[in-house]
This record gives C-alpha cells, structure tokens and sequence, in this order.
C-alpha cells in the first residue's frame, strides 16, 4: 500500500516537471513576442499605439497560459 502512494507521488512529480517545460514554452513566446514587437517599431514608428495594444494583449494570453499551466502542475503535487 505505502509502495503505491510513493509511486503515485512520483508520478506527480514527474508531470510537474513536463509542466515546467510548458512554462519555459510560454517564456520563449513572450520572448518572441517582446522581440518582434520591438522591430515593429524600429522599423515603423508611427504604428507604435497600435502594436503596443496588441503586444499587451498577447502578453497577457500568453501570461495566462502559462499560470493555468502552474496551477495545473500545483494541483498534481498537491
């Protein structure tokens, strides 16, 4: 019986760390995104209002991604 806990227990552990791949997934994107944006502008000036909005936007969808995936990842541990 205590052989299967520590084995479920482990497994858990083990989808969480899959989950910290899926955050670092979302790091990259916003890395992406950030990076992208910045060209926009370098390249374009005048559309700064429009893409800043939609940066922010995509900021926060991938923000959001990624804490569902936390929470997720908390809630096997747990």
């Amino acid at each position: 019986m205590e052989n299967e806990i520590l084995q479920d227990k482990s497994l858990a552990f083990i989808a969480a760390g899959i989950c910290a791949l899926g955050m670092s997934v979302a790091a990259w994107g916003l890395t992406k995104l950030w990076t992208s944006l910045i060209e926009t502008v370098g390249r374009n000036p005048q559309v700064k209002k429009d893409v800043t909005v939609f940066g922010f936007l995509g900021m926060g969808t991938i923000e959001s991604i990624a804490l569902y995936i936390l929470v997720i990842a908390l809630l096997m541990i747990l």
